[in-house]
């Protein structure tokens, strides 16, 4: 990485802002995160091995550049969540290929438009009841007066692909952590305070019942990054009122990065950058995680990062940033 791509990287960092890419199914825009693109490539039924017995919207194998990667139609899988079909004159199928999780999926899309930079701040989550009928959708944001839903690509890889995606019954992979040491030391985890920021509920819930299995019990989520935020400075000004130190209201801050109203990247930034915050160690969870993204965490300040579902990985990163354990 040069040092003008680390310089652009930096000045990106922590302003809260992201730049998604504007695409189409039928007549419904859809949007994602820039950042889990790879590249953009006209779809070629000929270069497409279809694979017998999976899902109709798992299309196949699709030959790209000496290498295959799962490609998925869009169209059929969200069918019941998209408008009615409209033909757009000009418009032909593309693939987004897209990179997260440590894989590489190809998504079959009826065309691209533009794309846009936005502030997380303008992203809009979904109601809460209609949350638990569309997962696949992370929330919403009105551009020139189209309302673009943003897509849960991590939720719909993982329809196809339990094992990419946290789960509860997840073993932490005990031979490397070390199943007697984490009872050993659940009593000290008890005591440490932890505020979480996660904006998909599915996550949100099965990391804390995981974090809470080994001990992790006083910890308080949120879904976004504001109201994680919001309970910092409020835990700030209770301290100063009290005289007490920090320490004792608050131990860890654990985030995703891409979350509605305020990204991870800025979350971490801000309590940084407070001198009463800037000791608390700051740990990023996401799918996102790459070598431009780390660099992207080291510049705001991110005591330590994993890569979703890296559940081993976070927890030793939490138990080392909170002197638990050897």
């Amino acid at each position: 990485m040069s040092n003008d791509d680390k310089v652009e990287i930096l000045l990106e960092s922590g302003t809260n802002e992201m730049e998604i890419i504007e695409f189409y199914l039928g007549a419904q825009p859809l949007g994602i995160n820039v950042q889990k693109l790879k590249e953009i490539i006209s779809y070629d039924g000929d270069a497409l091995t279809v694979i017998p017995g999976t899902p109709t919207s798992m299309m196949g194998a699709l030959l790209m550049r000496g290498s295959t990667i799962p490609l998925i139609d869009l169209k059929p899988h969200l069918k019941q969540r998209c408008q009615e079909e409209v033909d757009i004159v000009g418009q032909r199928p593309v693939v987004l290929v897209c990179e997260f999780n440590d894989r590489t999926n190809g998504f079959k899309v009826d065309g691209v438009n533009q794309i846009h930079r936005i502030k997380w701040s303008d992203v809009q989550p979904l109601a809460q009841f209609i949350d638990q009928f569309r997962p696949r959708f992370t929330g919403s944001v009105n551009i020139e007066g189209r309302e673009i839903l943003i897509l849960d690509l991590e939720y719909i890889i993982g329809e196809f692909d339990p094992d990419s995606v946290l789960r509860v019954e997840e073993d932490v992979d005990l031979d490397e952590t070390g199943i007697e040491e984490l009872k050993a030391t659940a009593q000290l985890r008890n005591e440490k305070i932890i505020l979480m920021a996660e904006d998909s509920n599915a996550i949100r819930d099965n990391l804390k019942k995981i974090l809470n299995g080994i001990g992790y019990t006083n910890l308080e989520a949120f879904v976004d990054g504001q109201a994680c935020y919001n309970r910092v400075l409020e835990i700030k000004r209770e301290a100063e009122k009290t005289g007490e130190s920090i320490d004792q209201h608050l131990n860890l801050i654990l985030s995703d990065i891409e979350m509605p109203k305020l990204d991870g990247l800025t979350l971490c930034r801000r309590t940084k950058e407070d001198s009463t915050l800037t000791h608390i160690p700051v740990v990023l969870f996401s799918s996102l995680i790459n070598p431009a993204m780390a660099f992207k965490c080291d510049s705001v300040g991110a005591n330590g990062y994993a890569s979703k579902p890296e559940i081993a990985k976070l927890i030793k990163l939490m138990d080392r940033f909170l002197g638990i354990g050897s």
